[in-house]
């Protein structure tokens, strides 16, 4: 069979392309040195990674170019026929998928380069991928292995798979074709991105979250990070499977939420803060009523009494900011039962004014480094938010308002854990006084792969909030707060 090259010099009526040899283009230089031949799959258990599967040949060949020039022509060639109905409002999702697959259709045949039946179907799914999902993103989108994709220019695209960055084989043609991509995303969810607004958050369909920065600010490309979101949002079992609590930690915070103790989950960036948080949210009685805050909605309550609200940034002429603070402000009114703040920053303030006014049983993430480092940046962003107030006041606010800190952490081997359960119990003197109930056990050690063996232990210390447990009727099972036996030679 004669290689797409030739199909298209063919076509471009090139008879000395056609009439050039087959030989003269599988002949192998007679420099090569001999070596022994490739291993089968069926030699080993290899599994290629994503970047062996997707990574370019440094040196493209005749039909992946020539397959290159015949997508350009043929996405021109659509973009042309669709006009402005891209982006008709009026148009379900359904209608304009099948006006793309019509139009494509139209257009392939009209197509004057001979194509087989297999490139005819990858040209298709690349140019409806390019027109309808996210060009080459789309294929790692869907690719359930990758946690995260990171994009820092048209040509290095970065995704985490397994709590481990690797390098894709993905590549955008052009810096055009990459701002097409973001303008797509930040376009349906009412946002915009431009020179005078060059940094937005946003998210896709399914609540992955999505941050972009162009030029200037990116100055080697347009930058786009994408954090997916599991498809099945993640329940207390997926947790307990991947390590990242034990059953009697999650005992312990279910029956904290249903307790309606206040609760801030605190982390660093990537350690699983949101999922936790939908984690603990599952907990909720379905017979109470639920408002969520956040910057972009990402937050997965499967509760059917739920209100979600969702920051709205300043227009083109600088008018109509709506912050997460005038929505916590505005929850006040709304009658909730719980509210959720997907992340407490300029509001603080109101959100421990609202906990320590009846509102309790509310949820929110901060991001700090270890239960003390909580406190501290509470104290520091009520200070940010212009709060002419004593430090003291801020610090018994605290204390009153906060009931649990549930330090997330991302270790080195790649897995997130739960490294500490901490009770907030009040003021002495000028300090807000804390005590772990559940620690990280480190002196476990690693195993050969570098994997943490340890897991969250208890530290034996009995938490002053389970008497509200026992005033709720709510039950948890014995030997909860029990520190582990230590072994005879003096190891846990």
């Amino acid at each position: 069979m004669t290689s797409l090259a030739h199909r298209l010099a063919a076509a471009r009526g090139d008879e000395a392309a056609v009439a050039a040899p087959a030989s003269a283009l599988v002949q192998a230089p007679a420099s090569a040195p001999p070596g022994p031949a490739p291993a089968s799959p069926a030699d080993g258990e290899h599994h290629p990674s994503l970047a062996e599967r997707t990574h370019a040949p440094s040196a493209p060949s005749p039909d992946a170019d020539g397959l290159q020039r015949v997508k350009a022509r043929t996405a021109d060639a659509l973009f042309a026929r669709i006009g402005t109905r891209l982006n008709d409002p009026s148009l379900t999702e359904a209608q304009l998928h099948a006006l793309v697959r019509e139009e494509l259709g139209t257009v392939v045949e009209a197509e004057p380069t001979p194509l087989t039946a297999d490139e005819r179907q990858r040209l298709m799914a690349e140019v409806r991928d390019d027109v309808l999902g996210l060009g080459p993103l789309q294929r790692l989108l869907d690719d359930d292995t990758v946690s995260e994709i990171m994009v820092n220019g048209p040509d290095m695209v970065y995704v985490e798979q397994h709590g481990r960055l690797t390098l894709s084989g993905v590549r955008f043609t052009s810096e055009d074709q990459l701002r097409r991509v973001i303008e797509r995303i930040v376009t349906r969810v009412g946002r915009r991105i431009d020179e005078s607004s060059p940094m937005v958050d946003a998210r896709l369909e399914d609540g992955s979250r999505v941050n972009a920065v162009i030029p200037p600010l990116a100055f080697s490309g347009s930058t786009l990070t994408i954090r997916k979101f599991s498809r099945d949002p993640l329940v207390v079992d997926d947790l307990l499977r991947f390590g990242t609590l034990t059953p009697q930690m999650a005992e312990l915070l279910r029956a904290c939420v249903e307790a309606r103790l206040n609760i801030i989950v605190s982390g660093g960036t990537g350690t699983g803060k949101t999922t936790l948080l939908n984690v603990l949210s599952s907990c909720i009685p379905d017979d109470e009523r639920i408002i969520t805050i956040e910057d972009a909605v990402e937050l997965q309550l499967q509760q059917d009494h739920v209100v979600r609200l969702e920051s709205r940034p300043a227009n083109v002429e600088g008018k109509g900011e709506v912050t997460i603070r005038d929505l916590v402000r505005n929850s006040l009114r709304m009658r909730p039962d719980r509210i959720v703040v997907g992340e407490v920053r300029g509001e603080t303030l109101d959100m421990l004014q609202a906990m320590n006014t009846g509102h309790d049983g509310s949820l929110s993430t901060v991001h700090s480094n270890s239960p003390r480092d909580a406190v501290a940046r509470l104290e520091t962003l009520v200070l940010m938010a212009g709060m002419d107030l004593p430090l003291r006041a801020i610090r018994e606010q605290i204390a009153s308002a906060v009931d649990v800190i549930v330090q997330l952490s991302r270790l080195r081997d790649g897995t997130r854990r739960i490294t500490a359960v901490t009770e907030v119990q009040g003021m002495e003197g000028e300090l807000v006084t804390m005590q772990d109930v559940f620690v990280f056990d480190f002196s476990a050690g690693v195993d050969a792969q570098g994997r943490f063996l340890g897991t969250p232990i208890a530290t034996g210390v009995r938490p002053r909030f389970a008497e509200r447990f026992e005033d709720h009727g709510i039950a948890v099972p014995p030997g909860t707060f029990d520190p582990p036996v230590r072994a005879a030679r003096g190891a846990w």
